[in-house]
Order: C-alpha cells, then structure tokens, then sequence
C-alpha cells in the first residue's frame, strides 16, 4: 500500500475497515489523528513509543487508507468516537493512553468522558474545543456573553471565526479547495510553516481533502460541557506549541488546564498545531517523561 508500512493491519470496526499499526509490547498507547491527517502522521511515534509500550496508531474512518466519505455527506466527532472506543475493544487495548491530534484531541477527551474505565491517561494536542465558549451558531447576545465572560478569549475566538473558518469554508463551498486549504493551514502553520510544508505531509493533506471539507462544511462540533469536563479525574498532559495561534495554546488549552482536575501542559518549542511533527524529539521527550511518571505512580 503506497506509503503506508508493510505490517499496516485492518479491523472491522462499527461497518467499516480501518487500518491500522501496532507495534511493541506493554501499556497500550493510541495515537489519534486530527483533520487532513491520517495514521501516517505519527510516523516519529510509533516506532520510538514500541521500544517501550505497545504502540497503536489507526487511520481514523474517511481517512486513508481506508474509504472516503461519500460525497455531501457530514462527518460528524461522535461516530468517530464509537469507533474509537471499539477499537480499544476490538484490539484488547483497554485501558489506553489515547494520544490525540487537535480534533483527534477532541475525540479523545469525548471517548474519556464517555467511558473513563477505558482510559489510563490523555495526551491532548490542542483540541479545538470551542464548544466549552460558545455553541456552533452563536448569536448576538450569546457572542456579548462570551465577551463579559473573558475579552482576550473573545477576541481570539471570533478573531479564529470571521478570519479563518468563515472565509475557508466560502472557498470550500465554493469549490475552491487551494484557497480554502491556504487559509486555513496558514492560520495553524504560520504562513512560512504552511508554504515550506515537505512533500510527505502536502501529499496527506492532498489524500485526505474530502474528510477535511466535509467536517468544516458540517453541522459542527458536538455539545461539551465544563462540569463534564471538571468531573473527568483521568491525568492528563495537554500539548502545545510555542508557535501556534493563541487561541489553540492559551485560551482553548487555558479552559482545559482550569477545567480538568489532573491535568498538566507543556509546550513544546519551534512547533505550532502539528507539533509532533514539527519537533518529534521534543514531543516524543514529553510524552514519555508523562506516561514515565504515570507508570511510577501505578
């Protein structure tokens, strides 16, 4: 299979095939990828996290290898949750350090509080959960609450909403699938980070463009609650990096950090949204020193 490793597995799970690694022995630690990513993406992973633990990173469903989401159609977190919860299931990983990528984040902290049994610890790469400030279609007097509550926040989250998402999705609605794409991956990259992009990852994104355009032309992110999220005791490291939008890494991050009872942050330098790629031996130092300590306290 094109670029994809040569012990690359497939399990049915919830209708459909998912492919997936595993690799090494021990604690199970799942890697979960995020929009216009697929399992590839944690190619600095695997392998390192194998010498250690059992290391599994699966392609989430639409995304490649596995079949792309019919055309018109929503993708929507929730079902992506149930997948990821059966997998867990299905690989006898239960419980799992779930590591997860921005929306992969999300799913992560999701399937968390869904079924906590299921979760040894979470490693949350900026997860975009604005849901926790404002609702998918907020109006005037929810925005003006959101402003009384927190104006830097604010600033920042319609600053992300009016200068990159609604912008990206006229251009994807419009069929302009490169303008969309260099806003949008501009605003978490950095402009230079999104143009000097190595062929490898221009190549995923290019692969994995239909799931990406149908998350941003949906319904939306699911409903997230702060005393959900309080009540969630399972440890936690949330991730960030130094060169990320504010928003990601301080104010989303930031609600997490208030929010979340176990949790801890690092940043990591020289990275901005796709941090474990970016700097893959700080990220790789991180999150062992975290599940290191998790280990030495169990």
């Amino acid at each position: 299979m094109d670029g994809f490793a040569a012990d690359i597995k497939s399990a049915e799970v919830n209708g459909a095939a998912l492919w997936y690694l595993d690799r090494g022995e021990g604690e199970s630690v799942v890697f979960v990828h995020g929009t216009s990513q697929d399992g590839r993406t944690w190619n600095h992973q695997i392998d390192a996290v194998a010498t250690r633990y059992r290391s599994i990173a699966y392609s989430r469903r639409y995304a490649r290898p596995n079949e792309h989401i019919p055309t018109g159609q929503d993708d929507q977190m929730e079902p992506h949750v149930d997948d990821l919860l059966q997998m867990l299931r299905r690989l006898d990983a239960v419980p799992a350090h779930l590591v997860g990528s921005s929306w992969g984040g999300f799913i992560c902290l999701l399937a968390a509080l869904r079924e906590p049994s299921f979760v040894r610890t979470l490693v949350l790469c900026e997860p975009p959960v604005f849901p926790l400030f404002i609702s998918n279609n907020p109006g005037p007097g929810e925005i003006a609450r959101l402003f009384l509550r927190g104006p830097i926040d604010a600033v920042r989250i319609v600053r992300f909403a009016v200068g990159v998402l609604e912008p990206t999705v006229k251009a994807y609605r419009a069929g302009n699938l490169e303008d969309g794409r260099r806003i949008f991956g501009s605003a978490l990259l950095g402009k230079q980070g999104f143009e000097s992009m190595p062929d490898d990852r221009k190549r995923m994104l290019d692969e994995n463009k239909s799931a990406e355009v149908a998350q941003l032309l949906g319904a939306g992110f699911p409903p997230l609650r702060a005393a959900d999220v309080r009540g969630l005791s399972t440890r936690t490291l949330l991730v960030g990096g130094d060169r990320s939008p504010a928003v990601f890494h301080a104010t989303l991050l930031g609600k997490l950090a208030n929010l979340l009872p176990n949790a801890e942050r690092v940043e990591i330098p020289e990275a901005s949204h796709l941090m474990h790629e970016e700097n893959p031996d700080a990220f790789n130092q991180a999150l062992f020193s975290f599940l290191g300590h998790d280990q030495q306290g169990s």
